[in-house]
């Protein structure tokens, strides 16, 4: 476990996130956390926002109690803001909101009033300062991202294929494309740091074929590597079968299970990442309670599946699997994106 001592880098890489959000003195700036928050990062945002100079407040809501059910973690479907109509309301009166919750606002059923209010969701991922630190935002993130999501936007299909045998379709006509690269400086938009990811949320039964993930790729929801071999066959968005002999395939076919609904099997969305400095093995080097795996959605080259809430295809579920895959090949009509688990 890291230790949790303050450090002045850690100040200066939140004040350059929000600089880099130009956040104007005369704007409402609110920190938007849950009980269970790391208590760091909320404390780094209040000392980045005094350095600056910003004014700032703080709504804290209690986290919900946990379930008896599946254990959630990681699924960007944050709950906090269930029955909680006044923070929403005070929320939406805001120019930039903070979401330093557990799992972020990013699939939030109240995020789109949030949105379309006018303000701007600046997402801090439940990551340890420690990582959030080396991966502060570049504008040629900015740039990689624009052009991936304008490649995307203009495409028709994407195909994913791999020599361990993966073979995937993504119909991309209708699909809703974003890009991620650590910041947002616009009215109505969402962010999140880390950054250096483009995803897609493809519209209803787009996605069809099989992935083949092998030892070394990831389950961020699990935050482990796979250690065998899984395969997903997916029919028309929904995974309709997770095959293997391994803990691995035991582990996601039960938790697939738990949920007991439908749509915990469906797509939420696809992409890849391209951020340099972040890092495949950081996985090894942190306790589990340090990081929120963030930064190997955005590792450069690897192939993100993701299953869970879709809001483009109306769906949403709390069910949610990251599966970053390596050495893959990514096709947009025909034009390659991603050689053999290198970006082109």
């Amino acid at each position: 476990m890291l230790s949790n001592h303050i450090q002045s880098q850690w100040i200066s890489a939140f004040a350059t996130v929000f600089d880099l959000c130009k956040i104007r003195k005369n704007e409402t700036v609110v920190i938007l956390s849950e009980s269970q928050s790391r208590q760091l990062n909320i404390q780094l945002c209040e000392l980045a926002l005094g350095q600056l100079g910003l004014n700032y407040f703080h709504i804290s809501v209690p986290t919900p109690q946990a379930a008896s059910g599946p254990i959630i973690r990681s699924s960007g479907a944050c709950v906090s803001l269930n029955n909680q109509d006044k923070a929403v309301a005070a929320l939406c009166s805001c120019d930039v909101v903070i979401d330093v919750t557990l799992e972020g606002l990013m699939h939030a059923t109240q995020t789109a009033s949030i949105l379309k209010a006018g303000a701007r969701i600046m997402n801090i991922s439940n990551e340890h300062p420690d990582a959030l630190a080396r991966l502060v935002p570049t504008l040629e993130l900015k740039d990689q991202a624009k052009q991936a999501v304008a490649h995307c936007r203009s495409s028709k299909q994407m195909h994913i294929k791999s020599d361990a045998g993966t073979a995937l379709t993504v119909n991309m006509q209708g699909a809703a494309t974003v890009g991620v690269w650590g910041w947002t400086d616009r009215p109505g938009t969402l962010a999140h740091w880390p950054g250096g990811i483009v995803v897609s949320f493809p519209k209803a039964g787009s996605v069809n074929g099989r992935l083949m993930y092998q030892a070394g790729d990831m389950n961020l929801t699990f935050k482990r590597y796979f250690e065998s071999r899984v395969e997903l066959v997916i029919e028309n968005d929904y995974v309709k079968a997770v095959n293997g002999d391994g803990t691995d395939a035991a582990l996601m076919r039960d938790y697939f299970a738990s949920f007991n609904e439908p749509e915990a099997y469906a797509t939420s969305h696809v992409g890849w990442g391209f951020n340099k400095s972040a890092r495949y093995e950081a996985l090894t080097m942190y306790d589990k309670q340090d990081t929120n795996c963030t930064e190997l959605r955005a590792v450069a080259g690897n192939f993100l599946y993701s299953t869970g809430a879709n809001e483009f295809a109306g769906r949403f579920t709390q069910g949610h699997f990251d599966l970053p895959m390596m050495q893959c090949d990514i096709e947009l009509d025909g034009t390659p994106v991603v050689r053999q688990g290198k970006p082109v």
